[in-house]
This record gives C-alpha cells, structure tokens and sequence, in this order.
C-alpha cells in the first residue's frame, strides 16, 4: 500500500514537471519568438542591420555548438560543414540580412507577417520547383490567400508613402529561407539538430559580419548602446539558443503540425507587442492581410508536409 502511495506521488510529480516543460516550451516559442521582432526593431534603429545581424548569430551559434560539444557529440564533417554553409548563406546571411535591413523601416508588427509567409513559399517551391508535392484546392486556396494578404501589407500606405521595398526584402529573405528549408532535406546535415543550427549560425553569422564589412558599415566602427546591447542580448540568449532548444525539445515530443502553431501565434504577439510597447499604429488594411496570412498559413500548417522556420 504504502509503495502504491509511493510510486504515486512520484509519477504525480513527473507528470506536473513534464506540464510546466511544456508550457514553459511554448511560451518559448510562442511569445520569445513573437516578442524578437521588436528587439530587431530597436536593434537596427541604432546599428547598422548586417553587423546586428551577424554578432546574434554568430554568438549563439557558438553558444550551442559548445552546449553541443559538452554534451558529447561530434562537430559536423567537412560535407556536412559545406551544406551547413549553403544552408548559412540561404537562411542567415540573405533572410535574416534582408529581415534586419527591413527592421529599419518598416513597423516589427508588419514584418513578422511577412515572415509568417514562409510555409506558403514552401509550398511553391516543393510544387512548381522541385516537384516533390502536387497542387490541391486547399494548397490553391492557401497559396492565393498569402499572397493576397501580403499584396495587402506591401502596398500600405504610410506617412504619405507606400512601404514597398522592405517589404520587398523580407519576402525574398523568405524565399530563400523556404529554398533552404527544401534543400536541406536532401543535405547530409549532422543528426543532432543543435549542432546543425550551431553550424548554420557560425557561417551565416560569419557571412553577415563580412557583409557588414564589405558594405562600409565599420567604417566608423558602429557604437552599441545600453538599449541595443540589451536587445542584441535577448536576441541571443532568449531569441536564438532558448527559443531553439524548446522547439527542438518540442519536436521529439509533440506533433510537428502541433509545434508549427508558432507561425501563427508569433504575427499576432509581434502586433500586439509592437503596438503596445512599441508605439506601432495598426490600421483596417494591416487587419485584413494579417487574417488573410494567418488564414493561409493554417491552411497549410493542417497539411503534415510544410515545414516553417526559427527566429
């Protein structure tokens, strides 16, 4: 009786660890992940984006490729260091480089559903491009809401003007990030995900950093405030190394179409922390491209074969 009372208890309190995990996990995913637009936002108002850029990534991928190493597992092989380099370039030097340039223009709540979009372009690079699914309605329907959505945001009208080329920006980053995603599904990658995140964000950070230099932004050497330096550090410790070890760990215990709610939580906490933290207006346009968006990313999202990104 008493090992019953025992045995219990024990599995009682398990089971409250595991919960709080979980929920813990999600607001990771959910609300870190929503809130980093805002911290890219007041990053790039102070530093130019492809050094901000390149120092987020460049420490946390060192950050998890030591937790990597820690833990045990081997560093990635030449192979898989070359893959890791194109998956660098595609998905941290040209979407986060184009993302952050376009932080410094464009509102974080309008940018985070133009990021949202990723699975949509997903869906046209695995059907027209590489023919690896075919066309359904729902797809059709998906497909033709995003972009209506994204029409919607592109051509907004603000302060007299229409926010076309950020927008522009974000939406290529995205392609590229929706190419890579493609790509590596066929790449030798190392089987640890940390360790494969680790890589891609060493060479991207690495890239941008090049970038940066290339494109006369160290000439002055940029100066990095109180409020830049905090948000440069929550976009590393919270934003990349904790967000991605929750979705990771998320992953090997949920669904993917369960852990991939994130893109379309994420737009909606950004709007609502853009608004009320960052004195970012919202309009009846912005509205209706965010519901035609996230519309359209749940329409793909019930599908099992989309995959979407980290931020």
């Amino acid at each position: 009786m008493e090992k019953s009372l025992v045995t219990e208890t024990v599995n009682s309190a398990t089971v409250r660890r595991q919960t709080a995990a979980m929920l813990f996990a999600f607001f990771a995913i959910y609300f870190v992940w929503g809130s980093t637009y805002l911290a890219i936002r007041v990053l790039v108002a102070t530093v130019p984006p492809f050094y901000a850029a390149g120092l987020r990534f460049l420490f946390a991928g060192l950050c998890l490729y030591g937790w990597s190493r820690a833990r045990g597992f081997p560093s990635p092989s030449r192979s898989e260091w070359r893959n890791l380099s194109i998956l660098g370039v595609l998905m941290f030097l040209i979407a986060y480089g184009g993302l952050f340039w376009a932080e410094k223009t464009i509102p974080s709540g309008v940018a985070s559903l133009l990021v949202a979009t990723i699975p949509v372009w997903t869906a046209i690079f695995e059907i027209f491009v590489f023919k690896k699914d075919r066309l359904r309605f729902p797809v059709f329907v998906a497909i033709l809401l995003g972009l209506i959505g994204v029409a919607l945001l592109a051509f907004r009208s603000g302060a007299g003007h229409i926010n076309l080329l950020p927008c522009l920006a974000i939406l290529a980053a995205e392609i590229s990030w929706s190419l890579g995603t493609v790509l590596s599904k066929g790449f030798a990658l190392p089987a640890y995900k940390p360790m494969s995140a680790a890589g891609q964000m060493i060479t991207g950070g690495l890239l941008l950093l090049i970038t940066s230099a290339l494109s006369g932004e160290l000439h002055p050497w940029p100066h990095v405030n109180q409020q830049a330096a905090l948000a440069l550090l929550y976009l590393i410790a919270a934003g990349s190394v904790l967000a991605f070890t929750a979705y990771t760990w998320l992953l090997g215990r949920m669904p993917a179409t369960t852990v991939s709610s994130y893109a379309y939580v994420n737009p909606v906490i950004a709007l609502a922390i853009g608004y009320w933290f960052g004195g970012e207006s919202l309009s009846l346009q912005i509205f209706l491209g965010a519901g035609l968006v996230l519309a359209s990313v749940l329409l793909l999202l019930i599908k099992p074969a989309t995959k979407v990104s980290s931020h």
